[in-house]
C-alpha cells in the first residue's frame, strides 16, 4: 500500500492515518518519493519542505499514538502558493528581490489546514508577483510545465498548485483567484478547484508591511483549493471556511444553506457575451449539461450573462486605476519581459481619475445587484473557466492580440471574481489529448450548491488525474 499512498484521494489517505493503517510519515515518504520522480519533468514545487513535513507527520502519528482525536485531514500533504505565507519560510513571489521574505507566521487558510491535520509539503509555483502573465513562469523559478502536454500553459497564477495536485505530488493544493486563477489551471491540467464567495474563507494578504491593499485587491482575490475529486474540494472548503481576527471581511455564513426546491434550474451559457467560444468547449459546456439533465437539475439555455461588457471594463478600470501608482517600481521586480502582459493592460485600459473611480464604485455595486437578481432566478450557472483549450506558454505577453485573446477567453472567470460569487471547476473528459472541464457558478455562499453540481457531474464523467507527465515534459 505504501507506493500507491500518492495515488489516494486526500479523504482516503486521513483516514488511513486516524484509522492506524498507515503512519502519517509513511504518506508524506510516498509523496516525496514521488516528488523526487515527477517534479523534475515540471517544475511545480519550488521551496520542498521535507525536512519539516517529516516532522509533521511523526507528531501526527505521535498523537494518534497518544489517544489523541485527529483532524480531517491527518496527514495530508498540501502545496502553498508562493505567495501566500507559510510560517518560517520565505514568501518569495517568485521574484529574486523576495527570496529571504520570511514568513513570521502561517497565512490563515495555511494555518486553518494544518489544524485539520495536512501538513504544508512546498511552495508552489507561479507568475511572478502574480503579474508577468497566466502563464506560471517566475524570475526565480523558471516555467512550470502541462503535465499533459508541455506545448500547453498549465494555467495560472496558481498553475504550480494546479500541477502538483494533477500529478499526485500533492493531495491538494492552496491557490488564490482573483479573474480565474485557480479555475484556469484546474481546467487546463484535469483537476478540480474553487474560487469561494468573497468573505467566505478568511485570509491576509498583507506580505510586505502591515498596510492593507486598495478596494480591488480587498474584495477581487480569495484564496482557493484545489483537489483531484469534488469530495476531497469538499473537504477542504469545509475546513478552510469560518472567521479569523485577521480578516474583518471573513463572515460566520452556514458552510450549508437551506435546500431549494427542486429540481435545481440551472442556467448554461457557452459563448458568454457571444465573443466566441472553442468547439471542444463548447462540447465540454454541452456534455456537463447533459450530465446535470441526467442529475435530475432544471437545465436551461439562456441568452447570455448579466452585463457582462461592462463588468468587464469596471473590473479592469477600477484595478488599474488601484494598481497604476505603484507600477514604476514594481515593473523593476518582474524581470525582462516580466512586465510585458500588465504593460498592455495598462496602454489598453487607462486609470481612471478620481471621479470617474467614484463612479465606477457605485457601477460595481449595480453589476452585482444584477447579478444576484439573475441567480435569484437560477440558482446556478454553467458555462466555460476559459473559452479555448489550454493555450501556449506566454501567449498573453507576446503581443496586443495575445494578450486580448486570453483576455478574452477567461471573461467568465473575471466577472463572477468581480461580482463575489463562487465557482467551482471540475473536469468533464480529455479532447484531443488535452482535459476539458467547465465551472459551475453559484449564489453568494451557496458553495455546497456548486459542489453538489460538480459532484453529479463529475459522479457520470469520472476523474482525470493522477496523471504522469507527458513524454518530453522535462524542464529545460
Amino acid at each position: 500500500m505504501g507506493d500507491a499512498l500518492w495515488r489516494l484521494s486526500a479523504a482516503a489517505q486521513a483516514k488511513a492515518v486516524r484509522d492506524g493503517e498507515v503512519r502519517a510519515v509513511e504518506v508524506v515518504e510516498s509523496h516525496l518519493e514521488r516528488i523526487a520522480e515527477v517534479n523534475p519533468e515540471v517544475n511545480a514545487v519550488t521551496q520542498l519542505l521535507a525536512d519539516r513535513a517529516r516532522e509533521a507527520a511523526r507528531l501526527t502519528d505521535r498523537r494518534r499514538a497518544a489517544g489523541e482525536e485527529l483532524g480531517p485531514l491527518a496527514g495530508v500533504p498540501f502545496t502553498v502558493k508562493e505567495s501566500t505565507a507559510i510560517e518560517g519560510v520565505p514568501t518569495t513571489f517568485g521574484t529574486p528581490r523576495f527570496r529571504d521574505l520570511v514568513a513570521p507566521a502561517d497565512a490563515p487558510p495555511v494555518a486553518r489546514l494544518r489544524a485539520a491535520g495536512a501538513i504544508p509539503i512546498g511552495h508552489s509555483n507561479m507568475p511572478t508577483l502574480i503579474l508577468a502573465g497566466m502563464h506560471t513562469r517566475s524570475e526565480l523559478f523558471g516555467d512550470t510545465v502541462n503535465p499533459w502536454d508541455r506545448a500547453r500553459t498549465p494555467g495560472g497564477t496558481s498553475g504550480g498548485d494546479a500541477v502538483a495536485v494533477a500529478t499526485g505530488m500533492a493531495a491538494l493544493g492552496l491557490g488564490n483567484d482573483s479573474g480565474g486563477s485557480v479555475r484556469i489551471p484546474a481546467q487546463f491540467c484535469g483537476v478540480a478547484g474553487l474560487k469561494p464567495t468573497t468573505g467566505r474563507f478568511p485570509a491576509d494578504h498583507r506580505i510586505l508591511g502591515p498596510d492593507d491593499p486598495g478596494p480591488a485587491s480587498q474584495l477581487l482575490v480569495t484564496d482557493g483549493p484545489f483537489a483531484r475529486s469534488v469530495a476531497d474540494l469538499r473537504l477542504a472548503y469545509e475546513v478552510l471556511a469560518g472567521t479569523d481576527p485577521r480578516d474583518p471581511r471573513a463572515v460566520p455564513v452556514p458552510l450549508y444553506g437551506e435546500p431549494l426546491p427542486r429540481p435545481v434550474k440551472v442556467a448554461v451559457v457557452a459563448d458568454p457575451g457571444g465573443h466566441g467560444v472553442h468547439p471542444t468547449v463548447r462540447a465540454a459546456v454541452a456534455t456537463a449539461a447533459e450530465a446535470l439533465r441526467d442529475a435530475g437539475y432544471d437545465v436551461r439555455e439562456v441568452p447570455d450573462v448579466p452585463r457582462l461588457d461592462e463588468a468587464l471594463d469596471a473590473y479592469h478600470r477600477i484595478t488599474v486605476t488601484e494598481f497604476a501608482p505603484n507600477w514604476p517600481v514594481v515593473r523593476t521586480l518582474l524581470g525582462e519581459g516580466g512586465d510585458r502582459y500588465i504593460e498592455m493592460t495598462m496602454q489598453r485600459t487607462p486609470p481612471a481619475t478620481a471621479d470617474e473611480f467614484m463612479k465606477l464604485m457605485g457601477t460595481w455595486m449595480n453589476i452585482r445587484r444584477s447579478w444576484a437578481e439573475f441567480l435569484d432566478e437560477y440558482p446556478l450557472l454553467l458555462g466555460p473557466s476559459f473559452t479555448e483549450p489550454p493555450v501556449e506558454p506566454g501567449l498573453e505577453s507576446r503581443d496586443r492580440a495575445g494578450r486580448d485573446r486570453v483576455g478574452s477567453a477567461m471573461r467568465l472567470c473575471s466577472v463572477t471574481s468581480f461580482v463575489g460569487v463562487p465557482g467551482v471547476a471540475v473536469p468533464t473528459g480529455t479532447a484531443d489529448g488535452l482535459p476539458s472541464g467547465v465551472q459551475i457558478v453559484g449564489r453568494a455562499f451557496r458553495e455546497d450548491l456548486c459542489l453538489a453540481a460538480a459532484g453529479a457531474i463529475e459522479d457520470r464523467l469520472g476523474v482525470l488525474t493522477p496523471v504522469d507527465p507527458a513524454p518530453g515534459a522535462r524542464v529545460e
